[in-house]
């Protein structure tokens, strides 16, 4: 019975970290209609300068227990770069998917190179700080504290996403924009500002992710390019632009890695794309293609 629990929590915080990385892709290509690539460079920023800022901080006297806040700030802060970012697309908006991809592509590679310039080569981790919280027994399995804070976080992050998109009149404007560009327009409404907003929060949500999963691996410089593909099958098994389609596709993508590694590691990609291929067949669309962010 440890060895099931054990799995099915390994499984939902792999689930966890996916979900933040593929509700910032969909988010985006909800709204703006842009499949942005570069969400795995975004995530291994939010890796990389979450190790850095909380080692930092952990330096200067702040109480180890506070180091989980100091993750969050860390994905936060680097929302700043969300408008930067956005000013490169902009000309891409109206263009074809193919020139969408190779640009966010070539992002991908310039933010690998900064990331390479600034941080190096040599992994960087926060040690063992995350059994700071301990751990606790769930029926035989033993599961860190800081992996049960991960989830929860990024289920009340699911949540708030949720409420902001139904209950809002912000979100209200997001889903008309995401349907009728033009007439969102029409009423007067800045879509050029609301571009930058909706981009810049597809980039925190990314950095938390990568900030997030840091103490309990190590960062890599190809970290973010790995992680392309993961958040890429989400996506599709879930239905592009699809919040609930994100969150299921995490579900499914979390625990079919978890599983491979616990298995047999070397089909892990192998069995993430036969799942993507099988809902492809029977739903080319997605599970929950064609519903908006």
């Amino acid at each position: 019975m440890g060895d099931v629990v054990s799995i099915l929590m390994s499984g939902l915080f792999s689930a966890a970290i996916l979900f933040l990385v593929a509700a910032g892709l969909q988010l985006v290509f909800g709204v703006m209609k842009i499949f942005n690539l570069a969400v795995g460079s975004f995530y291994a920023l939010g890796a990389f300068f979450g190790a850095t800022l909380v080692n930092w901080a952990v330096g200067e006297g702040l109480p180890q227990p506070l180091f989980f806040f100091g993750l969050l700030i860390a994905g936060i802060l680097l929302g700043v770069i969300g408008p930067v970012i956005e000013r490169l697309l902009r000309p891409i908006y109206d263009r074809d998917e193919a020139f969408q991809l190779l640009l966010t592509f070539a992002i991908v590679l310039m933010l690998e190179d900064i990331t390479m310039m600034i941080w190096g080569s040599q992994p960087r981790s926060t040690g063992s700080l995350y059994l700071i919280y301990g751990t606790v027994n769930l029926l035989g399995a033993t599961v860190p504290v800081y992996n049960l804070l991960v989830i929860a976080a990024a289920g009340t992050i699911a949540v708030g996403i949720g409420l902001l998109l139904s209950r809002t009149a912000f979100g209200r404007v997001l889903r008309a924009a995401a349907d009728k560009r033009e007439m969102v327009q029409s009423l007067g409404v800045n879509t050029r500002r609301l571009y930058v907003i909706v981009f810049s929060l597809g980039v925190v949500l990314s950095t938390i992710g990568g900030a997030l999963v840091i103490p309990v691996t190590a960062t890599m410089s190809e970290m973010g390019v790995e992680l392309i593909v993961e958040a890429f099958a989400v996506v599709v098994i879930g239905g592009l632009g699809s919040m609930r389609g994100a969150l299921v596709g995490a579900l499914v993508v979390g625990y079919v890695t978890t599983l491979s590694i616990n298995y047999y590691p070397p089909i892990e990609m192998l069995v993430i794309y036969l799942v993507v291929i099988v809902v492809l067949v029977i739903k080319p669309r997605g599970l929950f293609g064609g519903e908006t962010a």
